[in-house]
């Protein structure tokens, strides 16, 4: 997937997370994290993140997250939505994973 553009889901509320996904240049996937949580499951949110962006065969791309509290589940479907937004898809595939 080729991100052109900035891409945004998610709000601010409790539980949820912000995602706003940009292009980059540079080599990787860079994840900026800010939660209220960051000591005991920073680590968890950043490898959700950067798991689903490999899904989508991202390889370059900087990402912000703002955490309130959020389960795997709403991390994986933000960030999903924010790259397909950011790579401007109108072709949407969403499937069941069979290896949840």
């Amino acid at each position: 997937m080729k991100l052109i553009t900035t891409g945004n889901a998610g709000t601010m509320e409790s539980n949820d997370i912000m995602i706003t996904v940009e292009p980059s240049d540079a080599g990787g996937v860079q994840v900026d994290l800010t939660s209220s949580v960051y000591q005991q499951f920073g680590k968890q949110i950043i490898s959700v993140i950067k798991e689903t962006t490999a899904e989508y065969g991202v390889k370059n791309a900087v990402i912000t997250a703002v955490d309130k509290g959020a389960l795997d589940c709403t991390v994986r479907a933000r960030v999903a939505t924010a790259l397909t937004r950011a790579a401007e898809c109108r072709d949407y595939t969403w499937e069941v994973r069979q290896d949840v």
